[in-house]
């Protein structure tokens, strides 16, 4: 455990909670993609199936079953709970174009070609692409809510701050994973148009808005 895989760890959950948060006081998921919640669950149940199988430390195991845990609760928040308010005529990105190319890749590309790695590098290569619906769909709507702006931000955060984790596990510890660390930068570059609106307009007041 370093200082960015800590704060990597607590970014995550921030961007989770917040999330929640959201949805359950609003008591509405207008501006939510429903899609890349059900990509995120789909991400943790695919990468976290080593918890029937090892035990590593009581903070990972507490951390994977709250992000399983918590990536279903959005999902049934959206579909079932709040489903009247979910926005399904902008939240329409084909993700069958992600989830099929990202198997395959999962088959092609791997560590090991065991069930369980192959599962734990889909779960990677699709963790870097799940929030494009979500980024998707706030180009269809123009805007997004400021506290959705948070979450993301928190969420990108994550990602780049595990980057810095990468790069200190390498130079200390020797160890360098390949597959994580090329996901790791698609995922990081997907957010970089939208730190650059969160720095020039959220944190000045403003709300997300795109060009017309």
């Amino acid at each position: 455990m370093n200082i960015f895989r800590l704060t990597g760890d607590l970014s995550h959950l921030a961007a989770i909670i917040i999330l929640l948060m959201k949805i359950w006081k609003t008591r509405s998921c207008a501006g939510i993609s429903g899609k890349s919640q059900i990509l995120f669950a789909i991400v943790f149940t695919t990468r976290y199936l080593d918890l029937l199988t090892s035990f590593i430390s009581l903070y990972n195991t507490s951390m994977k079953v709250i992000y399983i845990g918590c990536s279903y609760a959005t999902v049934y928040l959206i579909y079932m709970k709040f489903r009247a308010t979910y926005d399904g005529n902008h939240d329409s990105f084909r993700v069958e174009f992600l989830v099929v190319p990202v198997g395959g890749l999962a088959v092609l590309i791997n560590h090991d070609f065991s069930f369980l790695e192959i599962l734990w590098t889909f779960s990677i290569y699709l963790e870097s692409v799940a929030i494009l619906p979500q980024l998707f769909m706030i180009s269809k709507t123009g805007e997004a809510e400021t506290i959705t702006t948070h979450y993301l931000f928190c969420l990108g955060m994550y990602r780049a701050l595990y980057l810095f984790n990468w790069i200190w596990r390498f130079y200390f510890e020797g160890f360098f994973d390949m597959i994580a660390i090329v996901a790791g930068v698609v995922q990081t570059v997907l957010y970089c148009d939208f730190f650059y609106l969160y720095v020039t307009k959220v944190l000045k007041g403003k709300k997300l808005s795109l060009p017309a």
